[in-house]
Formats: structure tokens, sequence, C-alpha cells
């Protein structure tokens, strides 16, 4: 009797991982397959042999791809409008011959358009934690960082600065400050005895 006792407990402890496995495997089974049928259905059909006809019309030359699209008008907030306030515009010179100019948007306050040889951006101010001005046109990934001694600007989606060095007259009066009286290191030596 403890014999059979003992087989029954074996016997239902193995149900029961039997039954545990087949619940664990079943939502598997319960998949549909993909069926040929449908799978030929989203093939792509064969181009069948056609002959070429040419067209006597030119064809309208492709939209430069850096030229600002309008972008969904967000209302500013205080910030992005304080940003905007401080922003330097104008013409700018750049490095190499290059320049820019940087209008502000008259019909929508704390926007501005950026010009340049190939591009035009439309950029408004974002927020940043550094005290650099930032201007982004997201669509375009275009990014403008002005700096108290140069602005350039940036393309994201490249990886690239398209302008550096981009001053205006106050920023040209700060570098020259920076020369004589060149802030303090982030690493200083001095008095660590070398």
């Amino acid at each position: 009797m403890m014999k059979s006792m003992h087989l029954e407990k074996i016997d239902m402890t193995q149900l029961t991982v039997l039954w545990l496995l087949v619940f664990l495997i079943s939502p598997a089974w319960s998949q549909t397959p993909v069926h040929p049928a449908k799978a030929a259905q989203t093939k792509t059909p064969t181009k069948a042999k056609t002959t070429h006809v040419v067209k006597t019309q030119k064809a309208k030359p492709p939209a430069a791809k850096t030229q600002a699209q309008p972008e969904a008008v967000t209302p500013m907030g205080p910030d992005e409008l304080a940003i905007a306030e401080r922003v330097h515009k104008g013409h700018l010179p750049c490095e190499l011959g290059a320049t820019v100019r940087l209008e502000a948007d008259a019909a929508q306050p704390g926007y501005f358009y950026l010009h340049g040889k190939g591009f035009r951006y439309r950029m408004h101010p974002v927020a940043t934690t550094t005290g650099a001005i930032r201007l982004e046109d997201r669509k375009a990934g275009a990014v403008w960082l002005q700096l108290a001694n140069k602005s350039m600007l940036m393309d994201q989606n490249k990886g690239r600065r398209l302008a550096d060095e981009c001053v205006n007259a106050e920023q040209v009066a700060f570098a020259e400050n920076m020369k004589t009286n060149p802030p303090p290191s982030l690493i200083d030596t001095t008095g660590m005895g070398r």
C-alpha cells in the first residue's frame, strides 16, 4: 500500500509538470502561421516589358533641401521670448569669407529667419542649461549657437558646421577682451608644485 501511494505521488507530480508544459507551449501552437497564398500577394509584381517614351518637357528642378518650410506655429513662452530678445540680428560675417543674415520674423515674435549661401532656416529659441543662446529648425536639423565671442550654424543631420566664427560688433569686442584678459583656466596647475 505504501508503494502504491508513492507511485500515485510520482504520477501526480509528473502529471502536474506535464500540464504546466502543455499550458506553456500552447500559446506557441495557437499563433497563426503565414499562409503561402497571403505571402505571395504581398510580393511585388514583376515588371512587364515596356517601351520608353522620351518626354520633351523639362522637369522641374527639385526644391532645395535646405529651404525652410513653414513650421507649425507654436506660441512662445516667456522664457523663449526672453531668449529671443538677446539674439544678435543683422548681417554677420563668418570665417572663410562666408556671411549669414539673421532677421526676426515680423509676423511671429520669437521666430527668426537665418539666410546664407544655399540655405534659409526658420528658427526658434530653445532654452539651454549652459547660458548659450540656441535657435533650432527641427525640421531641417539646423542649430544656431550664439556664444559671447562667436556664433555658429550646425547641421545635426550631417554632423558638421555650416558656418563658424560668425560675429557682430559686440562679439568682436568680447573676443578681443578675451585675448587681453583671458578667463581663468578650468584646470589650474599653479600652486600644485609643478
